[in-house]
């Protein structure tokens, strides 16, 4: 469980809303919950848990509103004009904020120096620190911002973009990610991210083969494992490596067989075929 964490704050410190996105994260929500119990509000988004994430975050005074998904961009845009407060801070359910990031919130809620922060996360898979395949400051999209200065692409199925509206900063504090509980859990996210990315792909219009999904494929493994230094992370680094890929080649043979006819009822005659 999450390391308990301080109730008292500065009483100069502006108003805090935290938001966690969730999406059939019962084994993770109560951690990412409970490192944020000290904001002044604690809001789920959840796209209809078919599971007990919602019962396990009401438990736990979180607010939980229901907003089915469409698309990541268009969640967090949900997400933020969903919170109450000016400064909103955004966590994943994989993560959990630190103490030492806690501090560094409240000191920059009573003298803010700019309008979006970043904050770096140190990644734990396979039983240990990730410190290298580019996954460490492993910064994101900003995480505390004034509510009215990051906007994201409501268009943008993954990796969504955005666009920050002031003074960016940067955290000297990480957070803590936990990525994946299992590969399980790490084939389950390549699935469906590389589903998203892959539509994201046919609405550009982009020419895309197979040999286009095998070349991406193979460098994607190269940047992660040789480039950033991903060998030196041992199995995990390989691991994340090999899945990275595979997220990368699905999405784009996902994308160039789209338009390919492999339904059944394109098959050939199956009598003609047999005197063949």
């Amino acid at each position: 469980m999450t390391e308990s964490l301080p109730t008292n704050r500065p009483t100069t410190a502006a108003k805090l809303s935290a938001y966690i996105i969730a999406y059939n994260e019962a084994d993770k929500i109560a951690d990412a919950i409970q490192s944020v119990q000290w904001a002044d509000e604690v809001l789920v988004l959840d796209s209809n848990s078919t599971d007990n994430t919602e019962s396990i975050a009401i438990k736990l005074g979180a607010t939980v509103k229901q907003i089915p998904f469409s698309t990541f961009g268009k969640l967090r845009n949900d997400a933020i004009a969903s919170c109450t407060h000016d400064w909103i801070f955004s966590l994943d359910a994989d993560e959990r904020c630190t103490p030492e990031a806690r501090e560094e919130i409240l000191t920059i809620l009573t003298t803010p120096t700019a309008d979006a922060y970043y904050v770096p996360r140190r990644n734990w898979f396979m039983g240990r620190w990730i410190n290298h395949c580019g996954w460490y400051p492993d910064y994101r999209q900003p995480q505390l911002f004034r509510k009215q200065a990051l906007v994201f692409d409501d268009a943008a199925e993954v990796h969504e973009g955005y666009k920050v509206n002031g003074k960016v900063g940067y955290f000297k504090s990480s957070i803590i990610q936990i990525p994946f509980q299992n590969l399980e859990q790490l084939l389950h996210k390549m699935q469906r991210y590389s589903t998203l990315g892959a539509r994201k792909l046919e609405r550009s219009g982009k020419p895309v083969t197979m040999g286009t999904a095998l070349g991406h494929g193979l460098w994607a493994f190269i940047r992660i494992y040789v480039l950033k230094l991903g060998f030196l992370d041992g199995w995990a680094g390989f691991v994340l490596a090999f899945g990275n890929f595979e997220g990368t080649f699905y999405r784009y043979a996902k994308a160039a067989t789209a338009k390919q006819s492999w339904k059944p009822d394109s098959l050939p005659n199956i009598e003609t075929h047999a005197r063949k």
